[in-house]
């Protein structure tokens, strides 16, 4: 086996498993064609059931849908068939799709015990399909076998690259006519096969009216020895082999033979040659891939004489092949099967994927038919195309396997080419994808077409015909009227103030829209041509197609129809009639034919005309539309729009260039990348000084939510569609209209009337009222009678993360994909695994065998190609998020160098910028999702598995904060096996941490420190939880100061700190600002979706809580509340599997929910959830009066305990325990404030309780921080009822607190707290001054602290502070420093509150610090973005300004 396992690596082997050992061992002239001659028995193998299967994992909604299961399920059983073939001595010829023709080549005089043979073989194959194995899987497979045997034609065809073979003859057409009268489970003989048989060894069945016979069963003497005969049979099939050598094919133990190599190599496809090169998998090519199908037909006039068909198919195969390759398609098959000669070809292969494929696959349809109906041997030219998703793939056995294609669109181009033969037919999606004009086609009955229950409209494809093309009044630009323009204003205002400097200058001006296909450059000429209307101006639309480019004077054709009416005339005579009366007076009659070609008008030819060569006409006729258009000019300026001017053809540019030198003229152009370098004209004007450019870019979200509501006509969209529109669609106006395509016919979209907010119910489910609306531009389009207030939703379930792209979107992305090199394609797919976001050294991780050089040229590559595009950190990937529409203006088109890369120079830059660059992003979404799908499942697998081995080392907050758990101790409350460091680098970390009080906070490098401070972290949690001293009594406040002395105390002993802080900034202070927010983007979220992905339900579920923490902690409520949701979904999966039971994960769900509720000022629910949330945390609540008295006292006796003993010698409560401490001052924190606003009489005592059990729980933890917050909190809460002693207590006991501790680490953070909440809360009491005193010292230590979250807090509630005391000089400087946050953090709350307090400004103080106009557009810009709408009322805050 060792031998045969090494043989099967050489490349000969390889090659060979694609071929039948007729070609393999065949032995051919190298003349084209190339004729044998033999005799033997044909098996046709049908196998139904795999095309609807094929259908099903095609149209299924999401992205693991999975074509390697398809792979799976096609080869268990073609592969089944192919070794019981290969074991009766048979040779697979073909693989046609979901069949297969085999070839048993003998001696006639042999053919009678063959027969035998291979109805033996046939028989087995039936007892191959166990029904009840196929009703479980759900499958519905059926085979049908017909034989035949007799002579035999082989037929070899091609060019010097590359051969083609197909076999012929009266048991060709035989095998195939009785594989077509079978049912399922039949053997039919065809009437050849039936005589040569032997008929005492075959039971058979008379079928009616038909000459072919049923195969019942062999009956077989009782003295037959099987084994035997099919021994002496196989004696005469020469490359059957023995026994001894364990193998099913000959060919698997060739050895290297270049020549043989050669030779073989031209009858396989270029793409499985570079596979077969690469030694890749036979899986790596299969894919559920969106193509398009060209099923050429070929009768011929003489059918029976084979060299005459040969030669015919020699001449049909050349120029089948010439004009395939020049687009990049492909022959796949070529047969004779039925009727004459069949070439399979497709265009959009792995690797071989072009732009405009439709287009060129019926480009090269027309091309085809055109050629081969003059080949004078063929009588009849049919052609079918189809396009869509088919499975394009390697299948078969290990040792015989052919690539194929295999669905319902091979189906229809197959049933077109047959049942509408002798024209060139395609189907609607073809029709509606291509970029041809509607004279191109023609409607054609349909038809019942076998095996195709609903194929659509059935078009005809015309190809260029003259007469059809002069249809005038249809070139000009189509589209619906009444559609908006949406997110293009300021496109529209250039072209407008252009537009009236050209008609009061009266200079030639050429304005040019670009872009790429999907942008709306026709859409933005559609709105051109309506406001260019007006009574001094004559307005000339063209939309061109790429056919107008091959077309000579084109363009200028249908400008000069269009100017002298001749758009509208429908009769040549009524042309000529116009022309006259347009031109007499300009040219003589006799010049009047030049025109007859032109406009297809029938003048006399005059004999000078006559005379004239063909230069010498165009010159005339140029000349004759100069004056024509010179003359109109002088009544009204010419103002000509031309739509997709790379189509412009070159004479037709020419005449554009004298014609802007010659009369004043305004020519608005749209313009994509040329299709290969403009001419000379072109170039002219396009670097025209009176030339101008405007760039499309990406329109703003509230566009795409303003196009998605009027394509649905409905008032507003639910926001996870919003959010999913407008990532994917990245902007593009006609990306969104495919993506509610797609959304639609999957049946996902919901629709319903709004309930009023008045009258709903606020509900978890509802309360971040999950509807977006659209925008105040968009009621003028609807009729406010006839509009109902509907909106649209998405049906319960539905995961729009992992919804597959629509096919058009997709190929977008192949088109890129395929025109990348086999080594930047594995970049982009590993990549793709990791999400739209990875940091580079995660990529460097799951690549294969790569080095850091090869993978930074990679990416730069990459990146200049618009693939990728990078960051240095967070920071500058939250910026690239936030960037506006673009708009900008050229005097130089950005499409003049199509295809030119950057030189070397401005390579080397790029990699120098690659190289410093940690985060990588996709620049559009698709571009990941269509790389994701190309995965197998298996490998897909093992790649998340990777991902998240390498990512979860990393899964926690930044080294500023300590590397914790977002929820604290949260790793070890719950049963989760995270990855584990080998010893040495254990010990090398705990020797780092013996010095920790020496070192600075921070290493210089947080992208490789994480690991370390997680170490850290949890050493500090576990042996250096800082030790209480409450039993000391008060020494930094003794009893007989006055408050002012103990107010001068304490801000003096801030503005110590504040020195020492800025003396020791670079051993004291962090180094970099806290990084949680890109710890989140490229570490936590991907690594959920990595264990989603796994199926690893319980690590996703931690991971999930824990982003739903740190997007609270980061102030985003409602992205907490949207992976909180992802976090329930898991949890009710966990609730039924019987074998998991986290409690405390439960637990810590409710927690965060009630955060969320709380944060929403939904009281009611959170109080809810929260003690849900306590019950599960083991923690008795009272529900009556009674039990509330009771533990008010059990509490007090608990709290007088902790503050007069020594609870610093109690041994440190346990990790699970603290976990679990840490949860419930949480829920106590939020439920004293919660019972507070309650106006019941004993509600104030369950306020009370509440906050002395969140001390008491603090007091437990043994955390300083805790403590301070709960201290803080339980003095609040006292002033808040009127209790002052009690406040003024525990606000010296927190400020005595952390006066005893080190100023270094946490400690610095906690100090900075207590300034800031004690500053928060003389606030709230009215003492303005000291709030100020109190806020301008927190200032300076959260600004030392880099702390952008808490810094924000401090700038704000200072500026209310100081705004309500009229302190107008310290508050500018304060509104700066919260301007400088907001634009280097790219804070948006920081932003908002600054542009509140402008706003306060304006009204309450009489001084303007910022435009109005600039408020407004900020709020404008801003008012659906989730952090202001769902955060502490600061829309409210700013709408309130502006309605006052």
């Amino acid at each position: 086996m060792n031998t045969q396992q090494k043989s099967q690596d050489n490349a000969i082997v390889r090659i060979a498993a694609h071929l039948p050992d007729l070609i393999v061992y065949g032995n051919f002239s190298p003349e084209r064609p190339s004729m044998d001659y033999f005799d033997g028995v044909l098996m046709f193998v049908d196998i139904s059931g795999f095309t609807a299967m094929m259908e099903k994992f095609s149209t299924a909604m999401y992205m693991d849908r999975g074509a390697e299961q398809l792979v799976d399920i096609l080869n268990h059983y073609i592969s089944a068939i192919v070794e019981k073939v290969l074991l009766f001595g048979g040779d697979i010829l073909k693989f046609a799709g979901d069949a297969l023709l085999a070839l048993w080549k003998v001696e006639r005089k042999q053919l009678k015990n063959i027969i035998t043979v291979v109805v033996k073989c046939s028989l087995e194959i039936h007892g191959l399909f166990d029904n009840k194995e196929m009703e479980e899987e759900g499958l519905d497979i059926r085979v049908k076998i017909g034989l035949s045997a007799g002579h035999i034609t082989l037929v070899v065809f091609g060019d010097e690259r590359r051969n083609h073979f197909l076999v012929t003859g009266q048991a060709v057409d035989d095998v195939r006519l009785a594989q077509n009268l079978a049912q399922m489970n039949d053997v039919i003989l065809s009437p050849n096969c039936w005589q040569l048989c032997d008929r005492n060894m075959v039971e058979i069945e008379r079928i009616p009216d038909q000459r072919v016979v049923k195969v019942k069963f062999l009956k077989l003497p009782s003295t037959f020895n099987f084994d035997e005969f099919f021994k002496k049979c196989m004696a005469f099939m020469n490359y059957y082999p023995s026994s001894q050598l364990k193998t099913l094919r000959l060919s698997c133990l060739l050895e290297s033979n270049t020549e043989l190599e050669e030779s073989l190599q031209k009858y396989v496809m270029e793409s499985i040659l570079k596979q077969i090169d690469d030694r890749q998998l036979r899986g790596y090519l299969s894919e559920l891939r969106p193509v398009t199908i060209v099923f050429v037909n070929l009768l011929f006039k003489d059918q029976n004489k084979v060299e005459v068909v040969g030669s015919a198919i020699q001449d049909a195969c050349e120029h089948i092949t010439s004009v395939l390759q020049a687009f990049r398609g492909q022959i796949n098959k070529v047969f004779m099967f039925d009727k004459g000669c069949s070439f399979l070809c497709v265009f959009g292969f792995p690797g071989e994927k072009e732009p405009n494929e439709v287009t060129h696959a019926l480009e090269s349809a027309v091309d085809i038919f055109d050629f081969c109906s003059k080949v004078p041997k063929i009588h009849t030219v049919s052609v079918g195309v189809a396009s869509g998703t088919v499975f394009c793939g390697i299948i078969g056995h290990t040792v015989r396997h052919e690539y194929t294609v295999i669905g319902q669109k091979v189906n229809i181009a197959a049933r077109m080419m047959m049942y509408y033969p002798g024209i060139v037919t395609c189907d609607s999606v073809t029709y509606n994808s291509s970029s041809l004009p509607a004279y191109f086609f023609k409607e054609v009955p349909k038809k019942v077409m076998k095996g195709v229950a609903d194929s659509g409209p059935v078009y005809q494809c015309l190809g260029l015909n003259e007469e059809v093309v002069f249809g005038m009044a249809n070139l000009r630009a189509k589209g619906n009227e009444g559609y908006p323009l949406l997110g293009r204003d300021k496109e529209i205002k250039y072209f407008m103030d252009n537009m009236k400097r050209f008609l009061i200058s009266g200079c030639s001006r050429v304005l040019i829209y670009e872009g790429t296909a999907g942008y709306g450059k026709s859409q933005i000429l559609k709105e051109i041509e309506y406001l260019a209307q007006g009574e001094r101006h004559r307005t000339v639309a063209i939309a061109l197609t790429k056919i107008s480019f091959h077309q000579n004077f084109y363009t200028i054709q249908i400008f000069m129809a269009n100017v002298l009416g001749l758009d509208t005339c429908k009769h040549y005579k009524e042309r000529q009639s116009n022309i006259q009366n347009k031109v007499k007076r300009l040219m003589d009659e006799k010049f009047y034919c030049l025109l007859n070609d032109i406009f297809h008008v029938q003048f006399p030819t005059s004999r000078e005309i006559s005379r004239m060569n063909a230069l010498r006409k165009q010159k005339q006729v140029e000349k004759l539309f100069m004056k024509i258009l010179e003359k109109t000019s002088r009544r009204q300026r010419i103002i000509l729009i031309i739509d997709k001017a790379q189509f412009v053809d070159k004479t037709s540019w020419a005449f554009l260039e004298k014609l802007i030198q010659t009369v004043p003229i305004f020519i608005i152009m749209s313009l994509s990348p040329f299709m290969e370098d403009p001419c000379a004209a072109a170039n002219t004007i396009m670097k025209n000084r009176n030339t101008t450019y405007v760039t499309l870019g990406a329109v703003l979200p509230k566009d795409i939510r303003n196009k998605a509501c009027f394509d649905l006509n409905v008032t507003g969209i639910s926001r996870e569609l919003d959010m999913y529109l407008v990532e994917v669609s990245c902007g593009i106006p006609s990306y969104c209209q495919e993506l509610l395509l797609n959304l639609d016919h999957h049946k996902v979209l919901l629709f319903r009337a709004r309930e009023s907010e008045e009258k709903s119910t606020v509900t978890w489910n509802n309360m971040f009222k999950s509807f977006v609306k659209s925008t105040d531009e968009l009621k003028i389009y609807f009729n406010v009678e006839e509009r109902n207030d509907v909106v649209c939703t998405l049906a319960s379930g539905v995961r729009l993360k992992n919804l597959s792209l629509p096919t058009s979107l997709k190929e977008v992305s192949l088109i890129q994909l395929d025109s990348m090199s086999l080594s930047h394609q594995m970049l982009v797919r590993c990549a793709a695994i990791t999400g739209l976001t990875c940091t580079t050294e995660m990529l460097f991780e799951i690549l294969p065998c790569w080095d850091v050089k090869m993978m930074i040229e990679a990416l730069t590559t990459l990146v200049e190609a618009d693939v990728f595009v990078c960051f240095q950190n967070g920071k500058d990937l939250r910026l690239a998020q936030q960037q506006d529409a673009s708009f900008e203006i050229h005097h130089r088109s950005l499409s003049l160098n199509p295809g030119k890369g950057m030189d070397d120079k401005g390579f080397q830059e790029l990699y120098n910028k690659v190289i410093q660059c940690h985060i990588i992003r996709f620049c559009r979404p698709m571009m990941q999702k269509t790389a994701y799908e190309l995965w197998l499942k298996d490998e897909k697998k093992a790649m998340h598995l990777k991902c998240a081995h390498f990512l979860e080392e990393n899964a926690h907050r930044c080294g500023r904060c300590r590397g914790a758990n977002f929820i604290p101790y949260h790793h070890f409350a719950v049963d989760i096996c995270l990855n584990k460091l080998d010893i040495g680098t254990m010990r090398e970390l705990v020797k780092s941490h013996s010095h920790q009080r020496k070192l600075p906070w921070f290493p210089t490098n947080h992208n490789y420190s994480w690991g370390t401070w997680r170490l850290r972290s949890r050493t500090e949690e576990e042996t250096l939880a800082p030790k209480l001293d409450l039993h000391k009594k008060p020494e930094l406040f003794p009893e007989d100061l006055s408050p002012k002395e103990v107010r001068e105390q304490i801000l003096g002993f801030f503005d110590t700190v504040i020195t020492k802080m800025k003396e020791g900034e670079e051993t004291v202070l962090p180094q970099e600002s806290c990084q949680c927010e890109e710890v989140l983007t490229i570490t936590m979220l991907p690594l959920a979706q990595h264990f989603v992905a796994l199926e690893e339900n319980h690590k996703a579920l931690y991971y999930f809580l824990e982003i739903a923490s740190a997007c609270l902690l980061l102030g985003d409520n409602y992205m907490a509340y949207v992976h909180l949701n992802e976090g329930h979904r898991l949890l009710r999966i966990l609730k039924r599997e019987k074998s998991w039971n986290q409690t405390f994960e439960l637990a810590t769900f409710y927690t965060l929910k009630g955060r969320i509720c709380f944060n929403m000022g939904q009281m009611v629910l959170a109080k809810k959830t929260l003690k849900k949330a306590l019950k599960l945390l083991n923690c008795v609540f009272p529900h009556n009066l009674f039990s509330l008295f009771f533990h008010d006292h059990m509490e007090k006796k608990k709290h007088s305990h902790y503050l007069n003993q020594q609870v610093q010698d109690s041994p440190q409560p346990g990790k699970k325990r603290l976990a679990e401490l840490y949860q419930q001052v949480v829920c106590f924190s939020l439920l004293w404030k919660i019972y507070s606003m309650d106006d019941y009489f004993h509600h104030k005592y369950y306020a009370h309780l509440t906050a002395m059990m969140q001390v008491n729980t603090a007091l437990e933890t043994q955390n300083d921080f805790q403590i301070l917050k709960a201290f803080l909190d339980y003095s609040l809460f006292h002033q808040l009822t009127g209790h002052q002693g009690a406040w003024f207590a525990y606000e010296l006991k927190a400020v005595e607190r952390i006066c005893r501790l080190p100023l270094e680490g946490e400690a610095i953070e906690m100090v900075a707290y207590v300034a800031y909440k004690l500053g928060h809360i003389k606030f709230f009491t009215g003492h303005l001054d000291l709030a100020i005193e109190l806020g301008f010292r927190a200032h300076n230590m959260w600004a030392l602290l880099q702390n952008p979250n808490k810094y924000c807090s401090v700038l704000c509630r200072l500026s209310s502070s100081l705004l309500l005391r009229n302190r107008y000089k310290q508050l500018i400087q304060v509104l700066e420093s919260l301007w400088q946050l907001s634009a280097e953090e790219e804070h948006i709350f920081s932003k908002a509150y600054f542009y509140f307090v402008c706003l306060d400004l304006m009204l309450y103080c009489g001084f303007v610090y910022r435009p109005f106009e600039e408020c407004l557009q900020f709020i404008n810009l801003q008012e659906e973005n989730t952090i202001l709408r769902f955060h502490s009322g600061i829309l409210l805050g700013l709408y309130s300004d502006l309605a006052i």
